[in-house]
């Protein structure tokens, strides 16, 4: 992309995303005083957040995940709901239900945890198909229908759904229209020796739970500061080159060899959306082929399929997005 390509952003607009960047800042050391070591997954979820997108965490337990979502909220005065998936929840333990009130001889609407700012879907894969897709009108729509009446949810609204990859024993694979629905998917690795025994001193040390750390988060942001920046976020000003870039790159997963299932034009979509967002994180007034890319990992991940010839000879779906963002040329700066 030339100089002459690069929108030229009024002042007011350049001003408000340096603000706005600002604040993003406030929130990432807000959150880093409690979350050790998870840097990568944490810019990942502000991504998520400021795109307005849904998150899917994979990870073993004990690492931090309901932590970050807890701080996450806490920082900007979200409400938080948690629902741990088990095989016999249904999925009014999700959305809500209908309740006789014998008083008043009318039916209730009792909401359920859904009814959020940011929801934590803990182990959505030991859920039965019907009650996973109890959450599918939520995330597309931001609405829940109970008894044939619908009801908005407050926003922001966010879904953290987290899967533990060790233990395949009893659950339930998430079809792949489901799959789709989630903007992207991190990977929550362990973290470094140095950082644990941060972790550790952090959480032992005249603590008496290991909530309590929670203390350390103060709110620095509001939901409507959240949703201010997520309209922000979608302005963001984006050169027809990436949007090129975007789509062949999305087009490269349809037709690589040992890739049986390539990548929908929703994510193309997200590519844009990701891309804008980390775009503001980065206090920068558009979008770069670097924003492009170094998003196209977790948004990808989770919305292409290898042939049984690949992973029998044990090539992750990283390394196959790793080789595609290789050949496929971005545009100039």
């Amino acid at each position: 992309m030339s100089d002459e390509q690069i929108p030229k952003p009024e002042s007011s607009e350049q001003i408000s995303t340096e603000s706005y960047a600002q604040l993003i800042n406030k929130m990432t050391h807000e959150i880093n005083q409690v979350l050790i070591g998870q840097e990568e997954v944490l810019q990942h979820s502000l991504v998520c957040l400021f795109a307005a997108g849904h998150l899917l965490l994979e990870g073993v337990p004990g690492i931090g995940k309901t932590l970050l979502v807890r701080a996450l909220a806490k920082c900007f005065d979200g409400n938080f709901s948690r629902i741990q998936f088990t095989p016999d929840l249904m999925p009014s333990d999700v959305t809500g239900h209908a309740i006789y009130d014998p008083k008043s001889e009318k039916f209730q609407i009792r909401k359920g945890p859904a009814f959020t700012n940011l929801l934590l879907a803990d182990e959505i894969n030991r859920a039965p198909a019907k009650t996973q897709a109890s959450l599918l009108e939520v995330m597309q729509e931001q609405q829940i229908t109970i008894e044939g009446k619908s009801y908005k949810t407050a926003p922001p609204f966010m879904v953290l759904a987290t899967q533990n990859p060790l233990e395949q024993e009893g659950t339930y694979p998430l079809p792949e229209a489901e799959l789709d629905r989630f903007l992207m998917k991190v990977y929550m690795r362990y973290p470094s020796q140095v950082d644990e025994v941060t972790l550790v001193k952090n959480v032992t040390t005249g603590k008496v739970s290991s909530s309590s750390i929670l203390n350390a988060v103060n709110k620095v942001a509001s939901p409507e500061s959240i949703l201010k920046a997520q309209k922000l976020a979608a302005e963001i000003p984006v050169d027809d080159s990436l949007f090129e870039y975007a789509v062949k790159i999305v087009a490269a997963t349809r037709e690589w060899p040992g890739i049986r299932m390539g990548a929908s034009p929703r994510a193309s979509i997200a590519l844009i959306r990701c891309a804008r967002a980390l775009a503001l994180i980065r206090s920068q007034s558009y979008v770069t082929p670097d924003e492009v890319k170094s998003i196209a990992m977790p948004v990808l991940r989770h919305r292409i399929q290898l042939s049984a010839e690949l992973e029998i000879e044990g090539i992750q779906i990283d390394d196959v997005i790793d080789d595609i963002l290789n050949q496929v040329e971005a545009p100039r700066k």
